[in-house]
């Protein structure tokens, strides 16, 4: 009897722990731990490296799917911002954007855009296209995966869409960014690290709980 009892306490414990994994991998987010410092005597001149870090990630994980990317814009200046602000409006072209220099996420290194290329080298920004064969939009598989990573997608936005933009606000505004507000690194965890830290939580209480030490 008390050899099943321990067995159940071990089956329970696990299943709590894999559950645990399963929550943190389906909140991304949760897994990255932010600090946010001030800093109004400087903007930033490049891509946050976080952003960074999961824009690499989203890279290999649309190639498993057999879709590759292409980052067409990153960090972006308030001088190039107001400048693509201002085509279709007092240059000639179409409206691409509704923020002007400060407006826009780009210009705190928190944002990309994206693009598909094909094998033969071209880029497209056709967002119905199926290159993999798969029977689903290339275009909303890649934004599928950004949205697990935590990226927030402009195709999701109400009125204006913006499909090819990506964004990691870490909980800010822009109102706050443009105040000097700046989320900092403290701990990048990738989800390999995840799944390792997951085991080695099981494996290291194994140590404290008496009734893992006993023979059964």
């Amino acid at each position: 009897m008390k050899k099943l009892l321990k067995l159940l306490l071990l089956f329970l414990f696990a299943f709590v722990v894999y559950q645990s994994y399963l929550f943190i991998k389906g909140n991304p987010g949760l897994t990255d731990q932010f600090e946010y410092e001030i800093n109004v005597e400087t903007l930033p001149t490049e891509l946050h490296p976080i952003v960074a870090e999961k824009v690499e990630i989203l890279k290999e994980k649309t190639a498993e799917k057999k879709i590759t990317i292409l980052i067409t814009d990153d960090y972006r200046s308030y001088e190039e911002q107001d400048k693509l602000y201002d085509k279709g409006r007092r240059t000639p072209g179409k409206v691409v954007t509704h923020s002007e220099g400060g407006e826009s996420y780009h210009n705190f290194g928190l944002a990309v855009d994206f693009a598909l290329q094909l094998e033969n080298g071209n880029v497209i920004w056709d967002i119905e296209y199926d290159g993999n064969g798969n029977g689903q939009s290339d275009w909303f598989e890649v934004a599928e995966i950004a949205k697990e990573l935590g990226f927030q997608w402009g195709g999701d936005w109400r009125g204006f869409k913006d499909y090819p933009h990506l964004q990691m606000d870490f909980g800010l505004t822009i109102d706050d960014l443009q105040e000097g507000k700046r989320p900092k690194i403290t701990q990048l965890i990738s989800e390999d690290t995840e799944k390792r830290s997951v085991f080695v939580v099981f494996f290291n209480l194994r140590n404290y709980v008496p009734i893992f030490n006993n023979k059964f």
